[in-house]
């Protein structure tokens, strides 16, 4: 399991990879492809059979960079 803690250890953000997107290390598979994909309704297992080179970690830690980037940033409500 992946804790707050230790999800850095999983993402890297390189110029040189995938436009400088936060990635898993390692790999071109990009936070937000995963995150997308579990927004779309695909389950971990789904993900984890179409990039065999992620773990179930590799998963978490996406999650927990998602939900630390959406907590730093203010939304305003769109009022109509």
């Amino acid at each position: 399991m992946v804790t707050n803690l230790h999800w850095l250890d999983r993402i890297s953000i390189d110029p040189a990879v995938h436009h400088g997107d936060p990635c898993i290390k390692g790999t071109r598979v990009s936070v937000s492809g995963i995150v997308g994909s579990i927004a779309d309704g695909d389950t971990a297992e789904q993900i984890l059979a179409s990039y065999p080179q992620l773990t179930r970690e590799d998963v978490q830690a996406a999650l927990h960079y998602a939900a630390e980037a959406v907590s730093r940033f203010e939304f305003s409500p769109i009022v109509k």
